[in-house]
């Protein structure tokens, strides 16, 4: 017949058990939301990445005159002053969605002006296929850095370019 002190000694390691099995649940539970938070800034990245390259493409078919030019800053995106009567292109500077910071990579166009934008950071994508149609060549990125939303005017619909 089991003493008292061995009674006990089995409960302990039952609730043991169970606080090992509970913790193991939520370290599961915590992976798989940091998982879902990652999968919906890279899908908001996809999302702010095509407003502004197509910002800067309504800036540059938008130029007067003859020369077509790309905006010299984003700012420019804010409040384009070329016309007499201010034009807004983008009603705000989105912050990077993958690093949660204000600030992108910016990709100059051979003329001058800024022509594209990338995210700053390092981090390996969730998505590797199945892009919309300007972005294909995303599948073969190894990192958010090479996510490149940039406007190029010769074929009017192409915006990914590799570095």
């Amino acid at each position: 017949m089991p003493s008292g002190k061995h009674q006990h000694g089995m409960a302990l390691m039952g609730v043991l058990m169970v606080i090992m099995l509970a913790g193991l649940g939520l370290a599961e539970a915590g992976s798989r939301w940091s998982d879902m938070q990652r999968r919906e800034r890279e899908q908001e990245l996809l999302k702010v990445g095509d407003t502004m390259r197509k910002a800067i493409g309504n800036y540059y078919n938008l130029s007067p005159g003859m020369v077509k030019q790309f905006p010299p800053t984003l700012e420019a995106l804010l409040r384009d002053e070329r016309f007499p009567t201010p034009q807004r292109h983008l009603r705000k500077l989105y912050t990077d969605p993958v690093t949660g910071r204000p600030g992108w990579g910016l990709l100059y166009a051979p003329s001058g002006g800024i022509m594209g934008v990338y995210s700053l950071s390092g981090e390996q994508p969730f998505k590797t296929r199945n892009f919309p149609h300007p972005y294909q060549d995303f599948e073969k990125k190894k990192a958010y850095i090479e996510w490149i939303f940039a406007y190029m005017p010769e074929t009017d619909n192409s915006s990914a370019i590799s570095p």
